[in-house]
């Protein structure tokens, strides 16, 4: 569980806190800040990308979610992590499953993140999603709910995380197939030439 790395730019942890509740847990989640660069605005798990002083990758999720919400390591207790998984960019995250208890005094870092609120896990349960997201990939296409929680859109890379840690732990059968209408970001223009650069990056850095 304790993976470590090498030095690599493309490696990347998450934290995926769930509250102490064991009638309803929730997961803590983050929306990004709106000055930021890349993903301003978003909703987010705590965490980021590897660096140099990480003996692991845990080391990693537990370090960005102290920096990004002031959550103290040994508040977490680590108990599983999941399978990697690649963002469109074509970063290797490695999501780590912790548990902690209810009413922390987080506060969000103001450099990065707008708030930290949390979702219940039976709100996912239901998966009263809005809408179906279908992203291309090389070989095939991934898929991902976005669910619209008191005006925040959970969607894309977390949106899935979520649903690969309800599947496997929590017994859903969340799928693709869903009443909800499905968004083809193939067709969006924006996504496609995003994706370009994103992917002309990773082949610069396997070339360095």
């Amino acid at each position: 569980m304790n993976q470590k790395r090498g030095s690599h730019p493309k490696h990347a942890a998450v934290l995926l806190a769930l509250t102490s509740n064991e009638q309803n847990p929730s997961v803590i989640l983050t929306k990004r800040a709106m000055h930021l660069n890349n993903h301003s605005g978003e909703v987010s798990l705590p965490g980021g990308k590897w660096e140099d002083q990480d003996e692991s990758l845990m080391r990693t999720a537990l370090r960005e979610t102290h920096e990004e919400i002031g959550m103290q390591p040994d508040w977490v207790d680590v108990i599983c992590n999941l399978p990697v998984a690649h963002t469109w960019q074509g970063i290797e995250v490695t999501p780590y499953v912790g548990v902690v208890a209810e009413n922390l005094p987080l506060q969000p870092n103001p450099d990065e993140l707008d708030a930290i609120f949390e979702v219940p896990l039976s709100f996912f349960l239901k998966d009263q999603r809005t809408r179906t997201d279908v992203f291309p990939r090389e070989g095939g296409a991934v898929w991902s709910p976005a669910y619209d929680y008191q005006g925040y859109e959970i969607w894309g890379f977390t949106a899935r995380l979520m649903v690969e840690f309800l599947n496997q732990f929590w017994g859903s059968e969340l799928s693709r197939t869903n009443p909800a209408r499905e968004k083809d970001w193939s067709k969006d223009p924006i996504y496609i030439e995003r994706r370009k650069q994103a992917l002309a990056a990773a082949a610069r850095v396997k070339q360095q």
